[in-house]
């Protein structure tokens, strides 16, 4: 008997494979105009030069990680949206939304419709996200080093 798939809606044959979470780069960026590929490869790019990294496709997403997310871009049918992770809200035309996700981290959203579009300040933004990425774990091991008390300390009382 068929069953309809919870996250894509499609029916399924009993026994058939399925797996609707996989997806690559190729198949998110292949309906791209020329004008977006090229600003897709050269986003890519500027990231991969930033140093280690995993880059992968997820559901809608192309993730670019350290130890965590620090940017993706949703490739759509007319620009490119980019999630900037960044410790602060960025003030410019090129953001349009900035979101609070974390106590320390906060989404800013961005579109990027031609290659040109790629450079500074975005790059700048983007390599700032690459640093930020690594700075939490840093935090956590300062925090276990040092750790702090809760109670008070003690006085001395003056003997009569």
């Amino acid at each position: 008997m068929p069953r309809k798939c919870y996250h894509c809606k499609q029916w399924i044959e009993e026994g058939e494979a399925h797996d609707c979470w996989t997806t690559t780069e190729a198949a998110l960026t292949r309906d791209l105009s020329e004008d977006l590929r090229e600003a897709w490869e050269r986003l890519r790019q500027t990231a991969a030069d930033f140093g280690e990294q995993r880059i992968y496709a997820s559901h809608h997403s192309i993730m670019f990680s350290r130890r965590s997310c620090y940017f993706f871009v949703r490739p759509k049918k007319g620009f490119l949206e980019v999630c900037v992770f960044l410790g602060r809200g960025l003030k410019s035309p090129k953001v349009r939304r900035a979101d609070r996700t974390s106590k320390t981290k906060v989404a800013n959203m961005i579109r990027i419709i031609h290659r040109d579009e790629v450079e500074p300040p975005l790059t700048d933004w983007l390599e700032e996200a690459y640093e930020l990425s690594r700075a939490p774990a840093a935090r956590a091991a300062a925090k276990r080093a040092k750790p702090k008390s809760k109670r008070k300390p003690v006085r001395a009382r003056k003997v009569k």
